[in-house]
């Protein structure tokens, strides 16, 4: 769906929870492409200079306002290269910022003051992504950039191509991890639970602690709650702590799930 959107002259947004692979997928289909990828991280601090670039003071002192006293953001140089512009985290880019994108994802081209117009290369998509289930600093995408732009939606991974992701990065079939991880995704108490990068990180930790460790007790326990206990946010009004619902979701494995 992403390549054909990109082939199609379309811009993106890539919508999902974190640890769905929203950006592994883009770099492999800009790869495969050959586009290169211009990346800019979505926060409150992204102002439209910072976005789109500005006149260095120092060279306007001596020379004025001219296109060679101008500093290429990463739209401009994106514009300007036609390839992609990638922002993360779309919904926490202000308001001012976000309407510098209006012109050149209607007409294909950029006005900058005292630099003018600016046309965008044949390849040039804008590709956002953002997760539409954290609340914390975000802000709702205005009807005029998102009436410009596609939408695909990104859920998790089934459960056996989990497996495989944490399999392939860290050379262990551990299916208890894996479905540990996406248990926190279920608990009741839980609005949003642990992504694949948990169940990898819980590999990894667990086999580190057997390793520095005299006895294997709790070491499963031990890297789960180091690995989990963070990415758990729970809801609100929960009086268990993230510790609690981790040794919870232990419990309910039970022994139906073998250890490796």
């Amino acid at each position: 769906m992403l390549a054909a959107a990109l082939a199609s002259g379309c811009h993106v947004v890539l919508e999902g929870p974190p640890g769905t692979g929203k950006s592994t997928l883009l770099r492999a289909v800009a790869g495969a492409a050959g586009l290169g990828v211009k990346l800019v991280e979505g926060n409150a601090e992204l102002t439209p200079a910072r976005l789109v670039g500005h006149h260095d003071p120092a060279l306007v002192l001596s020379a004025g306002y001219t296109p060679d006293t101008f500093v290429d953001g990463p739209l401009l140089t994106a514009v300007r290269e036609g390839s992609l512009l990638y922002i993360e985290e779309l919904n926490r880019v202000p308001e001012e910022t976000l309407n510098v994108l209006v012109g050149v994802l209607a007409e294909g081209e950029i006005h900058v003051p005292r630099l003018g117009r600016v046309p965008a290369g044949e390849q040039f998509r804008l590709i956002a992504a953002m997760n539409p289930f954290d609340a914390v600093g975000t802000a709702r995408v205005s009807q005029a950039i998102s009436d410009r732009m596609c939408r695909i939606a990104i859920g998790y991974q089934d459960a056996a191509h989990e497996r495989e992701i944490v399999h392939r990065l860290t050379g262990a079939d551990d299916e208890r991890a894996v479905e540990l991880a996406r248990r926190s995704r279920e608990h009741p108490q839980v609005r949003m639970g642990a992504s694949v990068r948990g169940a990898i990180d819980l590999v990894k930790i667990e086999r580190e602690l057997a390793r520095l460790r005299t006895s294997n007790d709790a070491t499963f326990e031990d890297a789960a709650i180091a690995a989990l206990s963070g990415r758990l946010h729970l809801e609100e009004g929960c009086e268990k702590t993230p510790e609690e619902i981790v040794r919870e979701l232990i419990a309910g494995l039970g022994k139906a799930i073998a250890p490796p």
